[in-house]
């Protein structure tokens, strides 16, 4: 018997796909992991675990017993822009399949994830961990984690409601954890707010803002419409390849599309035109308008798209979204658009009475990866961004919100920058209209978001 553990970091081949498919449905039906109670079939989990490798913050590891992979882990850190939590690191997915315990492989998984991300500069590993998972929760112990909460309604399983215990390790060596405690600042209560030392002025941290250049389609052209309204919309161009190729090769790191038909039909209806704009280029393609199931879901990242965009759905059907985003994790981005706060749908053709932040919070629940945040009032009027709701969801959250929705002029990307210094979630802008009108040059907006 051989026992090694690494971390993946290119596909794995179908031989080890397939023990991992097999050792992960095997843990499931041993008690549940992943958010599942019954294994959700091999094309399920092969979706799950490729999608793990698209996650820059996801790192996977896998453990074998002479050769064959048994049991596997993931080691999650918060976006860039969280730079409050840059030193933590979550433990998740943790598991060795039943057929495989008592071998020791548990602890060279653990001994080797906490190896990386102490190598990556964290000094904490939290994890989470069902209650009646014993042996687990003896070998996390066993490497000195320690009990700090309980949640008393951690998941329900069989008609029972089973407590979840939250376990943290710190990293750092007796020396770096006690400069690490003794900088930890406890409220003074006999201390006045007149009596406090004034703090020294620090220059925010910075972060760069990613600009997603907009590719809105409309009978198989790009457009941009005004407030959301079809018959109010504005033809640029009859190749969308060309458009993309065009965004590329100024320097673009991202493309966002959006099928107008299909939003209001329900279903892709400019699917020519979306194959087009993944073909033209390798840059990453988020799309939205008309995905409301799971087939179009899967036909699309299929198809090259990088992320799909849910958004009516979200209102109508979240249990979808949930199902969506742990079957491709990283991938499912969430679309929200409102008129005054209340969330429209239907291509924008209804509002609703939900607010904009309480289904972003739900959406955050689900396990989308982002938001995207547009105020329909504003959108293709090159008024300006909604900077004050949007910062506020953002506040509200810790996932990234994409600001859309108004850009019209170069001072508006950098109201946007000048905000996104104090509140770190916002983590880049669509823009569309100011684009094509020359009202702001490609250069100059990638140079503005990116010094922020």
């Amino acid at each position: 018997m051989t026992i090694t553990c690494e971390r993946v970091v290119s596909s794995l081949s179908p031989e080890d796909l397939d023990a991992l498919i097999e050792a992960t449905s095997a843990g499931i039906l041993d008690g549940g992991g992943f958010g599942w109670l019954q294994p959700p079939g091999h094309q399920a989990l092969a979706r799950y675990f490729e999608g793990l490798l698209l996650v820059p913050e996801r790192s996977l590891y896998v453990v074998r017993d002479s050769g064959t992979i048994c049991g596997a882990g993931q080691l999650v850190r918060p976006p860039a822009s969280y730079e409050a939590h840059a030193a933590t690191a979550n433990l998740t997915g943790f598991f060795v399949a039943p057929y495989a315990r008592g071998r020791g492989l548990g602890r060279t998984l653990l001994e080797t994830m906490l190896k990386g991300a102490k190598a990556i500069g964290c000094k904490v590993v939290n994890c989470d961990i069902r209650e009646t998972h014993v042996a687990a929760i003896g070998l996390f112990r066993s490497f000195e984690f320690e009990h700090w909460g309980t949640h008393p309604y951690y998941a329900r399983i069989g008609g029972q409601t089973v407590r979840g215990l939250f376990l943290s390790k710190l990293l750092a060596n007796e020396n770096e954890a006690a400069r690490w405690q003794s900088s930890i600042t406890m409220p003074d209560a006999s201390s006045s707010a007149s009596s406090a030392a004034p703090e020294p002025e620090t220059s925010p941290a910075t972060h760069g803002l990613t600009l997603y250049p907009a590719i809105d389609l409309k009978d198989g052209a790009c457009v941009r419409l005004r407030r959301g309204e079809m018959e109010d919309a504005t033809h640029y161009s009859d190749d969308p390849g060309a458009q993309a190729r065009m965004f590329a090769e100024a320097g673009c790191r991202h493309i966002h599309v959006v099928d107008l038909n299909g939003a209001f039909a329900g279903r892709s209806t400019n699917i020519p035109a979306i194959e087009s704009i993944v073909k033209a280029t390798s840059l990453p393609v988020q799309l939205g308008g008309g995905i409301r199931d799971m087939t179009a879901i899967e036909r699309w990242l299929e198809a090259g798209v990088s992320r799909v965009i849910l958004g009516s759905v979200a209102v109508k059907d979240p249990e979808l979204v949930r199902q969506a985003a742990r079957a491709f994790p990283g991938r499912i981005v969430a679309g929200i658009d409102a008129r005054q706060g209340r969330v429209a749908t239907e291509g924008w053709a209804e509002v609703s009475e939900l607010e904009a932040n309480d289904l972003a919070l739900r959406m955050e629940d689900a396990g989308v990866a982002a938001v995207i945040f547009t105020e329909i009032t504003r959108d293709g009027m090159l008024a300006g961004l909604d900077l004050e709701q949007t910062a506020d969801m953002a506040r509200r959250l810790s996932i990234p919100v994409i600001a859309s929705g108004g850009v019209g002029t170069l001072e508006h990307l950098k109201a946007l920058r000048d905000v996104a210094r104090d509140v770190p979630g916002i983590s880049g802008a669509i823009v569309g209209r100011a684009l094509y009108d020359g009202r702001i040059a490609l250069k100059d907006a990638l140079d503005v978001l990116g010094s922020c």
